[in-house]
């Protein structure tokens, strides 16, 4: 290490615990001053910000004053999900597709507007030319999120007319849905990158193929023999319909439209609401799952004793067990209460899934972890048992690992899905906004006199 070196890690190491006791605040200072901290209201509810057609939830309704817990729906254009997902398998054919159509275009298509917009999206699946040698190659990204994210910032450069033209809405609409079809092959492409520079092994680019669904896409391109069953093709796509959207509230989907108020461009805000997903907070928790799910697998040596389980998950409350954040991932959302319907679904067809891949104990463990991870959490709050639910992610994880798609792309998958839900938010906020969002921080600093150099 240099001598200079030595004198920046040095300097760092003197600021860095000072920063860190001015950027802290005390707790009871916000209600103190009325600050709704994280944009949540006292009882956990999210701050109304906006209005929006796209998507809604619901895990409580309010009796007297008071928040009353309800099994959880999901809504896409005041459709339940449920009943999405209930069409189309009856019918036996994928449903990404149509739920896209459904978010981004407002209304259900008919059988001959599904099938032009799927063509559609196949003609707007290829990248630029040279967009993968370009930009995806000569700086590839260990976390895939972030080559993603540095993607579509990217594309812009390959737009003649990549700025927000308020007074041309079928402009915008034909960059959401080119984003919405490139998005699995930017994915692909990232990962084929990271596997072969950072993991040493060959560099396999693959096409994308004509008359294949989004879901049947993905599976083609980010598999070395691009083999893929019709079922694991089936369950990826409903995956997709599951993480599509989940209201203007969630993170990513408002920090896109954050951005859109301002006018800036698409590939702006759809980067933006990436690296909101890649958080841990967020999209990123599915990988917590697995990363949590590896350790308990290891540590508790009888996976049918209950009392063993839970004391496990006591020990990971208390950060001593797992990677030691005290955190249960998979558990708990800001709506849901008695059950999140996303989960309630991947976990009907997980287990059928566990049984033919030979993982039925491991589906049992998870859901011995969801049935006692609330007395954990409530043995932990000084109560019996927490009103608290196994979210997506607890399930999502699973069914990933158990298609044999490598945890380094769950949460990009997640994003190649949930891009259907940025650009409806995209579009409803640019249209229907009118008023950069702006909320306000009150100002806890002390007066301070200035001080001559000289005096300090």
């Amino acid at each position: 290490m240099s001598a200079e070196q030595t004198i920046y890690n040095e300097f760092i190491h003197k600021h860095a615990d000072a920063l860190l006791g001015q950027i802290k605040v005390d707790k009871s200072l916000f209600v103190q001053n009325d600050v709704k901290r994280g944009l949540r209201n006292a009882d956990g509810t999210g701050v109304m910000a906006g209005l929006t057609r796209i998507g809604s939830t619901q895990g409580y309704y309010m009796r007297d004053g008071e928040k009353t817990a309800m099994e959880g729906k999901l809504y896409y254009r005041g459709i339940d999900v449920a009943d999405i997902v209930d069409g189309f398998l009856k019918d036996d054919r994928p449903g990404f597709e149509e739920t896209a159509y459904l978010l981004i275009l407002g209304k259900l298509p008919c059988k001959s507007e599904l099938e032009t917009f799927r063509l559609m999206l196949e003609d707007l699946r290829d990248l630029p030319k040279g967009f993968t040698e370009d930009m995806i190659l000569p700086a590839p990204s260990v976390n895939i999120m972030n080559k993603m994210s540095r993607s579509m910032l990217a594309l812009y450069s390959y737009d003649e007319e990549p700025e927000l033209n308020e007074k041309d809405i079928e402009l915008e609409l034909t960059k959401a849905l080119k984003l919405l079809a490139c998005c699995p092959i930017v994915v692909a492409h990232a990962y084929a990158a990271k596997r072969h520079y950072f993991d040493g092994e060959g560099l396999y680019l693959h096409r994308s193929q004509q008359g294949y669904s989004m879901a049947e896409n993905f599976l083609h391109s980010v598999r070395r023999d691009n083999s893929f069953t019709e079922e694991e093709a089936r369950l990826l796509d409903l995956c997709m319909v599951l993480h599509a959207e989940h209201g203007g509230g969630n993170n990513s989907a408002f920090a896109c439209r954050v951005l859109t108020s301002s006018g800036t461009d698409i590939y702006s805000a759809i980067s933006a609401a990436i690296g909101s997903l890649k958080g841990p907070r967020h999209g990123g928790a599915n990988e917590k799952v697995i990363e949590m799910f590896s350790y308990i697998k290891k540590d508790v040596k009888n996976w049918n004793d209950e009392d063993e389980i839970l004391d496990y998950l006591d020990k990971i409350l208390l950060g001593e067990a797992a990677s030691g954040d005290g955190l249960i991932y998979g558990m708990g959302h800001a709506v849901y209460t008695i059950s999140d319907p996303r989960a309630v679904i991947l976990k009907s067809l997980a287990r059928s899934l566990a049984e033919k891949k030979g993982m039925l104990d491991e589906f049992e463990l998870l859901e011995t972890v969801e049935k006692l991870a609330p007395y954990a959490l409530g043995k932990a709050k000084g109560t019996i048992k927490a009103e608290i639910c196994a979210n997506v992610d607890m399930y999502s994880g699973l069914v990933y690992e158990m298609l044999g798609i490598p945890q380094e792309l769950y949460t990009p998958l997640f994003a190649v899905a949930r891009m259907a839900g940025w650009c409806a938010h995209r579009l409803e906020e640019a249209w229907g906004g009118g008023r950069i969002i702006r909320p306000a921080y009150k100002a806890i600093a002390l007066d301070e006199a200035y001080v001559p150099l000289a005096e300090r």
